[in-house]
């Protein structure tokens, strides 16, 4: 279970938790690009998935099934609210742990009216029956819905008209492959380059009402660590602290002010992600150390450590993953200010997680 499914406090609370909360939805709405000329920093997926429903178009067809996956926070509920604004139909929004038993997706399926986009967010946490289920509305937009219990069983037919099915995934590795194989196009998204991000600052701060110059920009893009939404949420941040303390006016030493307020580094790091850090390095001489142990030592669940902080120290080369725990690189050693031991003389460690 992810920190995320059972809303730790640290998930809630890091201004560059990647997950959105409740109070964001409405404010992200406003945000999200409209169309796929206007969605930055996927240039790859974007081209894909234009070749893909321009093609349906012209078929006049419903396109195929759509699977995106990737980090939370990096537009997979934008694109999805795009392939139904540029295919001009409605959208459909449910979620994998709303679908617990079949007959919650056969209520759905039957509603469906032709081209509809069925957007399923999280889908790889819908029950394994209701999966089952939709395997067959993918191929041959049927669902079967039995009556009864037992030998006298009936399962009745219930054709469905063509429809779209867009999965967005974090974890695409726990979805089967029979599910899988029934996307017509899979579609992974990276992390952004602050070069997007700053454009993405620059756009969110225009329909803001906020003038924002480049120097702050690009300095509120270099601390999302790669994600739209955190850049999107630490620009809200700044503007809060501008309205306070300049009148609106937002400068770059202000922005790195604001910043600072509320405990995001240079690179993008927070209060838990250095909290972290400083353990393995200052507590556990660099490591190695388990993760409970890590955890404790920062008064933290275990799976914040793993879901919240690891992998985006893990990206930035500051520690690793190896059978015998967590340790700190040179690189990691010299973000805190320390200087990192000299192993050459020692046993290495094992590097392979």
């Amino acid at each position: 279970m992810t920190p995320r499914e059972d809303e730790t406090e640290a998930a809630r609370t890091s201004p560059v938790d990647p997950w959105p909360t409740p109070d964001e939805r409405a404010a992200d709405a406003t945000l999200r690009p409209g169309t796929l000329s206007e969605f930055e920093g996927q240039p790859r997926v974007v081209d894909q998935l234009g070749l893909v429903l321009e093609a349906a178009r012209h078929r006049g067809h419903t396109p195929d099934h759509v699977l995106l996956s990737g980090p939370p926070g990096l537009g997979k509920t934008t694109l999805a609210m795009i392939i139904a604004t540029e295919m001009g139909a409605p959208l459909r929004i449910t979620s994998g742990p709303a679908i617990q038993h079949a007959g919650d997706l056969a209520a759905i399926l039957s509603g469906l009216t032709e081209g509809e986009v069925l957007f399923l967010d999280e889908i790889h946490r819908m029950s394994r029956p209701a999966e089952e289920m939709l395997y067959l509305a993918m191929e041959d937009f049927r669902v079967d819905v039995v009556v009864g219990k037992g030998p006298g069983a009936t399962a009745i037919p219930i054709e469905i008209p063509p429809f779209t099915l867009v999965g967005a995934t974090t974890r695409a590795g726990l979805l089967p492959g029979p599910l899988r194989d029934r996307f017509g196009f899979t579609a992974q998204l990276d992390f952004y380059e602050a070069a997007d991000l700053e454009r993405i600052v620059v756009r969110s701060a225009a329909r803001l009402g906020i003038e924002v110059d480049d120097a702050s920009a690009a300095e509120i893009a270099r601390r999302s660590r790669g994600t739209p939404r955190i850049a999107n949420r630490l620009l809200r941040r700044v503007r809060d602290y501008a309205q306070v303390h300049n009148g609106g006016a937002v400068t770059l030493e202000l922005s790195r002010g604001a910043l600072e307020l509320y405990e995001v580094d240079p690179l993008g790091l927070d209060r838990l992600d250095r909290a972290v850090l400083e353990a393995i390095c200052r507590k556990f001489g660099g490591g190695p150390v388990g993760v409970s142990t890590l955890a404790i030592s920062v008064g933290e669940e275990t799976e914040t450590i793993e879901e919240v902080a690891e992998p985006f120290l893990v990206r930035l080369g500051f520690i690793m993953r190896t059978p015998r725990g967590r340790i700190a690189t040179p690189a990691g050693w010299r973000h805190i200010g320390l200087v990192p031991p000299d192993r050459s003389g020692g046993a290495q460690p094992d590097l392979f997680a």
